[in-house]
């Protein structure tokens, strides 16, 4: 079976089911019908028979069927399969919608209706409806309902917020609504599923799935060579770090602690307590900023030619696009000892100073409005060039008057060209900031240099355009080719 192709071959989907695959968590589901249960492929259960065995793509097919979730394997710690085609326009589109109801940022009120997202989507809502439902089995709203109930699930399973919290955390308007849906989805209330006297080790503890292949120590060591003393604390299998996001027009300040636990496929988060009102917003960033739903099987079927021993290595994301932006407006053609230098002497001018239990961890990024009203002469006082202060001012301006949006939600080709069109921000700039901060799989800032030399091209006479044309081969994983040719130096 392939990861990227559906329909889903059934005999295949069994066998992945027998095998307790973890390469194939979350691209598929299994429906017991002698249960109504339905299961990840990893589930520890007993393995149904084959003739009781149904399989599904997403949960949402599996539940708008009439499959509860299982509560040992819990559907809602799998990584999501978002399937990329360059060829198929309804499966793009319909991918789209589905990766922008997955996208809390994505709306600024929080609740998209159809006619939003096909308004975004440039097409008709009764066209997307169609689409939607022809390639994954139920509608738009039919989709979130089911994202909201699983997010809901493990909120429940994994923290002690009050279920009136959980409720808007989750996204639905009143607890009244939320109550229903839950009922009449799984068949019991939230307060039934959340087992009394329970303890946990912490009020804010989550566990989040992800397919191997994973380079575990590729991805720490990327954000270890790049941690800015006073935010960040890298150890041999966990980042710490502060944290402030703006969520609701609320703003929330405090700390997550990260931990891969190998054995399980899966990453471990805390977070604390001044985050629990926006942890599915946190989760959703985690998620990113460590790739957790990348599809390797995918991924390496068109790059393991080209980069054999790529196949665990993840695009690294960031938890805040703004000041990945920043960051990579420090790092123009210097090197990343030399940008990390800088960004510690901007966190320790400009950055709020907040409390943690973590020695020395105790100091927030600067805020977009801060950087924004920064003069010349104190970011040249840290020793930022004027181009650059002049680049950084006009990014945290643009975010703080919310004219450019950084976050996986967002207008890729807009963003890109709104970048581009801000003083000090060239291609290479915005590409990056594309790869990163926007989540997007093919891009390629095709004149850098260190990818010239990864690949050979260097010495030619257009190194840029070179690199460019042995690129459309990587199409649509050009992002992924970028760290694997990063890694081969």
């Amino acid at each position: 079976m392939t990861l990227a192709d559906p329909p889903l071959a059934p005999d295949a989907c069994y066998l992945a089911l027998k095998a307790r695959d973890a390469r194939f968590d979350g691209t598929f589901f299994t429906g017991v019908t002698s249960t109504g249960i339905y299961c990840r492929p990893v589930c520890k259960v007993r393995t149904p028979r084959r003739e009781n065995c149904r399989f599904f793509a997403h949960a949402a097919q599996a539940e708008n069927a009439g499959f509860r979730p299982c509560l040992r394997c819990r559907p809602e710690l799998a990584p999501q399969a978002p399937r990329w085609s360059i060829q198929d326009a309804s499966s793009m589109l319909a991918q789209q919608a589905a990766r922008l109801l997955d996208e809390p940022e994505a709306w600024a009120d929080g609740s998209p209706s159809v006619d939003q997202l096909a308004a975004r989507l440039g097409v008709s809502d009764r066209h997307l409806r169609r689409i939607f439902e022809a390639q994954l089995g139920v509608s738009p709203l039919q989709y979130l309902q089911t994202r909201r109930l699983l997010t809901a699930k493990q909120l429940l399973a994994d923290t002690d917020l009050p279920v009136t919290e959980v409720a808007l955390a989750s996204g639905f308007a009143s607890v009244r609504r939320f109550n229903a849906a839950f009922v009449d989805h799984y068949g019991l209330s939230p307060s039934q599923l959340r087992k009394e006297g329970t303890q946990r080790e912490s009020a804010s503890e989550v566990r989040l799935g992800y397919r191997p292949p994973y380079d575990v120590s590729a991805m720490l060591g990327f954000f270890r060579t790049r941690a800015i003393t006073g935010m960040e604390l890298l150890a041999e299998d966990s980042l710490t770090r502060t944290l402030a996001l703006d969520a609701g027009g609320k703003q929330y300040a405090g700390w997550l602690q990260v931990r891969f636990d190998e054995a399980h496929a899966q990453l471990v988060l805390r977070a604390s307590d001044t985050l629990r009102g926006v942890l599915p917003l946190v989760i959703r960033r985690v998620r990113a900023a460590f790739d957790l739903d990348a599809d390797p099987h995918a991924i390496n079927a068109r790059l393991h030619g080209s980069f054999p021993l790529g196949d665990g290595l993840r695009v690294p994301g960031t938890l805040n696009g703004y000041e990945l932006a920043v960051r990579a407006v420090l790092g123009q053609q210097i090197t990343v000892a030399a940008a990390r230098t800088l960004a510690q002497r901007l966190v320790e001018r400009f950055g709020q100073p907040i409390a943690t239990p973590f020695e020395g961890v105790h100091r927030l990024f600067p805020a977009a409005e801060v950087l924004a009203a920064a003069e010349g002469d104190a970011l040249g006082q840290l020793g930022i060039v004027r181009q650059r202060q002049a680049a950084i001012v006009a990014i945290a301006r643009a975010v703080a008057e919310r004219r450019i949006h950084l976050h996986a939600g967002a207008d890729v080709p807009a963003t890109i060209e709104a970048l581009k069109e801000l003083p000090g921000i060239g291609d290479w700039t915005a590409q990056y900031i594309a790869m990163r901060a926007l989540r997007w799989p093919d891009a390629f800032p095709a004149g850098d240099v260190a990818l010239h030399k990864a690949l050979g091209v260097q010495q030619m006479k257009q190194p840029a355009r070179e690199a460019e044309a042995a690129s459309q081969a990587w199409k649509p994983w050009r992002s992924y080719a970028v760290v694997r040719a990063w890694s081969a130096l």
